[in-house]
C-alpha cells in the first residue's frame, strides 16, 4: 500500500509540476513588466529543481512519471490564448497563472489527502509544490 500511495502521489506531482512549467512557458513572452517576468522565471526554476527531484523518486521506483491530462493542458491553452487575444496584459498573465497557482494548490492538496500512504519524501515534495505555488499566486498579486 505504501508503494502504490507513493507512486501514485509521485505520478500527480510529476503532472502538476509539468503543467506549471508549461504554462509559465506560454505567457513568459507576453510579459512587460521586468519584475514580474524575473519572478516567473525563478518560479519555472524552482518547478525544474522540483521536477528533477520527482524524476529522481520516480526513477528509485522505476516509474516514468505522468503528462499533465491532455484535456486539462488543452484546455488551460484555449483559455490563455483566448485570454490574452481580448487583453495581452500582466494583469491577465498574472489573472491566469493565479488561477492555474490556486488549481494546483487545491489539487495536490487533494492528493495528498487521498494518498496517506506515501513516503514521507513523497509527502515533502509535494508540500514543496504546494509551498511554490502558494508562495507565486501571493506574489503575483500585486500585477493583478
Amino acid at each position: 500500500m505504501i508503494e502504490q500511495d507513493t507512486i501514485r502521489l509521485l505520478r500527480e506531482c510529476d503532472a502538476g509540476v509539468k503543467m506549471g512549467i508549461s504554462s509559465i512557458e506560454d505567457v513568459l513572452d507576453d510579459i512587460s513588466n521586468k519584475d514580474f517576468k524575473d519572478r516567473l522565471t525563478r518560479a519555472k526554476e524552482e518547478h525544474c529543481v522540483i521536477d528533477g527531484k520527482l524524476e529522481k523518486l520516480l526513477n528509485k521506483y522505476q516509474d516514468e512519471g505522468k503528462d499533465p491530462n491532455i484535456m486539462a493542458k488543452g484546455m488551460s491553452w484555449i483559455k490563455t490564448n483566448v485570454m490574452m487575444t481580448m487583453n495581452n496584459s500582466d494583469e491577465t498573465v498574472a489573472d491566469l497563472i493565479t488561477d492555474g497557482c490556486n488549481m494546483g494548490v487545491k489539487t495536490l492538496n487533494k492528493y495528498l489527502n487521498k494518498y496517506k500512504a506515501a513516503d514521507e519524501d513523497s509527502k515533502e515534495i509535494t508540500k514543496e509544490l504546494i509551498k511554490s505555488e502558494d508562495t507565486l499566486a501571493t506574489d503575483i498579486r500585486l500585477y493583478l
